[in-house]
């Protein structure tokens, strides 16, 4: 299979060296560095709110995608709901529950891991991790965070009679599918595909296109695609993320939250009223997702003790706090 990279002509912002700090790292009161990247809050119409550096250029979304793509097998005719629909949408921490379902939802339609094309990982929680590797497992295609989104793909694929071999090439009638849905719910053309840490194609668009989905979605009528995955983020959102991550606490803990972050450090999020925000750190650090989110949160005017326990990033000088990543803007 030839890969998207090598047939999408390279498509990017550029260097932004004038983006803003958005968050700066405070050791024993002394600055020692600096996360910048950028930032979008949309109101409740759709209208921006906020800008911050360049939420207008294309950005790959990485897992923050995910609730397009889990949108695009129901549009293809799969019957998900509950958990199972959450599952299709997450990053999993590769915690017990995320694995069995996984498993399950594989049988139930004729499959079974090895038919995963996901690179062979640990769990993503540290934690289950270490459990894991304490148990004397090996790397498995089933235990890498995406499982859940792959096993939902390929049971679109054997739904529809479609190729299972295949199911990663941007050409197949499901990638396909997930490109269209993208470009929908953000409201812009794709700008590049290239191919995610998990195997699959990933879309670029914009942050304000981010966040334009995520509202789309939350906004989106009873019954659809959209809507669905929606609920089903919302409903279940261990199943989304695992018991000890942000996204989780967050669409928890803020009825009608949905939320999503995405590997190199991007976040989007929207809430049941339709206001959206989405930005990501340019170096790449999600040590800065929690104190960026938190204040954006803030600004949306999101009051729940929520918002402190994810906007909080000690740093440790041996076994003692000296300091903290904290948002500036």
């Amino acid at each position: 299979m030839t890969s998207s990279a090598a047939r999408t002509p390279a498509v990017s912002a550029g260097p932004a060296p004038g983006l803003p700090v958005l968050a700066e790292v405070v050791r024993s009161g002394f600055v020692e560095g600096h996360h910048r990247g950028s930032l979008v809050v949309l109101a409740a119409d759709g209208s921006v709110e906020l800008a911050l550096g360049d939420p207008a250029a294309p950005v790959f979304p990485r897992s923050s995608n995910k609730p397009m793509q889990a949108a695009a097998v129901l549009r293809a005719g799969l019957d998900l709901s509950g958990e199972r629909l959450a599952l299709a949408a997450a990053s999993h921490s590769g915690e017990g529950f995320h694995l069995d379902l996984v498993r399950k939802v594989l049988a139930e339609h004729g499959l079974s891991p090895e038919d995963l094309q996901t690179p062979p990982d640990l769990p993503l929680d540290p934690a289950e991790a270490e459990t894991y590797l304490a148990a004397g497992r090996v790397r498995e295609r089933l235990t890498m965070n995406c499982s859940g989104k792959h096993a939902a793909m390929l049971a679109a694929c054997a739904r529809n009679g479609w190729d299972l071999v295949g199911y990663l090439d941007p050409a197949h009638p499901l990638q396909q599918l997930v490109h269209q849905v993208v470009e929908e719910a953000a409201g812009e053309p794709v700008a590049a595909v290239g191919t995610d840490g998990c195997g699959a194609p990933l879309m670029a668009i914009s942050l304000v296109g981010l966040a334009r989905a995520f509202r789309s979605f939350v906004t989106a009528g009873e019954g659809t695609a959209e809507r669905r995955v929606a609920d089903a983020m919302r409903a279940h959102p261990e199943y989304v993320a695992g018991t000890r991550r942000p996204d989780t606490w967050l669409m928890r803990e803020v009825p009608g939250t949905l939320s999503k972050m995405g590997a190199e450090a991007v976040q989007a999020v929207a809430l049941a009223d339709g206001r959206a925000l989405a930005f990501k750190i340019d170096d790449g650090s999600t040590r800065a997702l929690g104190p960026v989110l938190g204040r954006a949160l803030g600004l949306l005017g999101v009051d729940a003790p929520v918002v402190s326990r994810i906007g909080r990033a000690p740093l440790l000088g041996g076994a003692a706090e000296v300091g903290e990543i904290r948002a500036v803007f």
